[in-house]
Parts: C-alpha cells; structure tokens; sequence
C-alpha cells in the first residue's frame, strides 16, 4: 500500500493539487486498492487527528500574532530594529534579520514573517540602493529564523507526531535561533563591505532608542513568558497559547488602545484561514500516517537502516540529505508530519536525542522554504521586491552556506541543542 499511496501522491503533485488534498486523496488509494480494508477508515483518520486538545495551540498562536503584528505594535517593532541597526554597515539588510528574531517570538509562522517584513522592508532597502534581489534573498531566508524562535508552529507540530515536550523544544531553539540569525547579520556586513555600500546614519537619538525599547518591550516579553510557563508546567501548550491571546488584547486594548472591531474581525478571518490551510495538511497526514504504520514502513526502514548502515554519523547525513530533498518540493507542515513518524525510530535506533532531531528537521526543512524549484518564502520575497528568481538564488548562497552550517553544527554537537 505505501508503494502506492507514494506514487499517487507524487503523480498528484505534478498535477499541482493542493498538498492536503493530494495526501488526502493517495491515502484513500492506497486503502481503496488493497481491497481488505474500509475507505471509510480514511475519514476516521482524518476526523480522529481534529480531536486532539494539543492541537488548540495552534490556532491561538496564529491569533495571537496576527493580533500583535497587525497595528501599532507591529510598527512599534520595525521602527525599533530599523533604528538601531541601520547605522552598521548593511544595517538595513540586517534590520530584517534582527525583525525576524522579534517578529518570531510573536507569529510563529515563516511565510507569515516573510509576508509581513517583506512588504515593508524591502521597498525601503531598495530606496536605500540595494538590489531588488539582495533584498529578496535577505528577506527569503531570514524569514525562516522565526520557526526557531518560540512560539514555533513547526516545533508544535513535530511534538504531535514524536511525542517530545513543546518547551524542550522551545528551548532548545533559542540558541540555534540566535546562531542563524548573528550569522545572516554577518552576511549583511560582508557582502555590504565588498560591495561597497555605505552605512547609513540613524535618525533616531539614544533617547529615542530607548523609549522604543521601553514601548516596543511587551512584545518582547511574549516569548518569555511563554518559555517560564511551559518550563515550570505552570500551564499546558494549548493553554498557554491561549493566554497569548489574551496578552494580546490587553496589550491592544489598553496599552496601545488601536484594536478596533474591524480589525479584530479582519485578525481572527486571517487566522481562521492560516489554521484551515495547516489543519488540512494535518488530517491528510494523519491518514498518510496511519497507512505507513499499518504496513510498519517506519519500522522496516529503521531496521534495513540498522542492518546495512553501522555508522551513526552516515545515518544523520542520510536523514539530512532526505530532508533536504523532500523540503524542496512540499512545505514544512506537510514534510514534518511525513517524515516525522519515520526518523523518530531511526534516531532511536541510533541513539539521537528526539529533541536534536528535531532542531535538525525544522532548520533542514526551512532551509527547504528558500530553495527552489518551489521555495514559499523565495517566491513571495522575490514577488515583493519585483526580482527575477534566477538573479535572487544567485544572491542565496551566501546565506545558504550559513544555514547549512548551522544545520551540519545541530547535527553534530547535542550540546547546541541538549543544554
């Protein structure tokens, strides 16, 4: 059945149909062509994997951001970065590294930063005189920081199919996070200096800095607070997340008294529809899932990988190399729900900390957000800044060097990720 459900889905794939459906649809197949089953066992799948209490989190994390970065506090946040970073040279590039990093411990979501910062950023940085390009490979890839930050909807999604703690994931991304990210603004300096472009003086005196810190810093809490309650079990992922929400309006209501009805509508629309979007990818997978266990595919791949490969190191190279394939083509939910029941057994097998795997996961699989042929954040940032897509993979490689990096570092060094 696995054979089958594979090559309808890779067939419904080239015929562009949307992901959920496409696993939805070579799950049913699968069952249907094995001829002992019910096909009514897909739809029990798919309406089983709804009812889970954990998966709350994710449409309150959404909510929370779109609450957040939708008015004065969004704008507060940009202000704050682009000032203080824009006096460096390549400062304006890095101010959407160093917005990444804040935006992420609100959104949760990558293409949604990519979206966001994009449409704002990038028309400034090319009046500032860089290429559209630059711009858009900049904003493509430091876009992917924010799955690293928590709260991080991948990492929620990777706790549902291996049963690892939310907050140890969160944690164990902070690091990583900051890594990437002092890396990127790294990139911004050099290929600035090579190039020859000028720093940029800020308008804004140190005064003015800290008052934007001080009104910018409730946002900055949000992650914070987030870690301290799930670290210290004082509240559950999906609780937790719903307090978010309820941050969120206090913070809109009467700290920055700009929340008006339209806009709160116009939050909960735009977060009903990011949550449809992932859940459908989730109860595809959830049938996909079950057609892989029944026929113990997981199982019997740890086991052939047990027996004809000894060393630890190739194995993670391996799982690496797959995930780095896979991510190209299909977008992380559906990746990490895919390939998250099969990798679990076999880092187990070789003794790789669930929580490293992972780290390992999240960052191959956004590294997969960037790289063509079918790169979600390369498609919207070079849309934005009106770049030829060839010209901005030409300016990825820098950046993707990093990454890879990181990722080779995670893969290797527990310690990054296991502190």
């Amino acid at each position: 059945m696995t054979i089958l459900m594979i090559i309808a889905f890779c067939v419904l794939m080239m015929m562009a149909v949307p992901v959920g459906y496409a696993l939805i649809i070579s799950a049913g197949v699968a069952v249907l062509f094995n001829g002992y089953l019910p096909l009514s066992i897909v739809a029990q799948q798919i309406y089983d994997q709804t009812q889970s209490f954990p998966m709350l989190a994710l449409p309150f994390f959404m909510l929370a951001g779109t609450l957040m970065l939708g008015g004065e506090l969004g704008r507060q946040l940009l202000e704050l970065a682009s000032h203080a970073m824009q006096r460096w040279r390549g400062g304006p590039l890095s101010t959407t590294v160093v917005s990444s990093v804040v935006f992420g411990g609100v959104s949760g979501s990558a293409v949604a930063n990519a979206s966001a910062l994009g449409s704002v950023l990038i028309p400034w940085q090319k009046k500032r005189g860089f290429p559209p390009a630059l711009c858009a490979a900049n904003n493509a890839t430091s876009a992917v920081i924010d799955v690293l930050i928590p709260p991080s909807i991948p990492m929620i999604l990777f706790s549902l199919v291996s049963g690892v703690s939310v907050a140890n994931l969160f944690v164990a991304g902070i690091l990583p996070g900051m890594l990437m990210a002092a890396s990127f603004v790294f990139v911004c300096w050099f290929i600035s200096v090579r190039r020859g472009y000028p720093a940029h003086a800020s308008g804004a005196s140190r005064r003015q800095l800290a008052t934007l810190a001080l009104q910018s810093l409730p946002a900055v809490l949000l992650p914070v607070l987030i870690i301290l309650f799930l670290r210290f079990g004082l509240a559950t992922p999906t609780e937790v997340a719903v307090l978010s929400v309820v941050y969120s309006l206090a913070l809109s209501l009467v700290y920055y008294r700009d929340l008006t009805w339209k806009r709160f509508c116009d939050n909960v629309v735009e977060a009903g529809m990011a949550t449809g979007v992932v859940m459908l990818v989730i109860m595809g997978s959830a049938a996909v899932g079950w057609v892989l266990t029944f026929d113990q595919a997981p199982q019997q791949m740890a086991d052939w990988v047990a027996a004809n490969i000894s060393s630890p190191i190739a194995i993670i190279l391996m799982m690496n190399i797959l995930m780095l394939i896979v991510g190209m083509p299909l977008d992380m939910p559906p990746a990490i729900l895919l390939l998250g029941p099969i990798f679990v057994p076999l880092a187990d097998a070789i003794g790789l900390d669930r929580v490293q795997l992972g780290l390992m996961m999240v960052i191959n699989l956004g590294i997969g957000l960037y790289t063509p042929p079918i790169g979600t954040t390369l498609f919207i940032s070079s849309s934005i800044a009106k770049a030829p897509l060839g010209e901005t993979t030409r300016e990825l490689w820098p950046y993707f060097a990093m990454a890879i990096a990181l990722l080779l570092a995670v893969s290797f060094i527990p310690a990054l990720t296991l502190y």
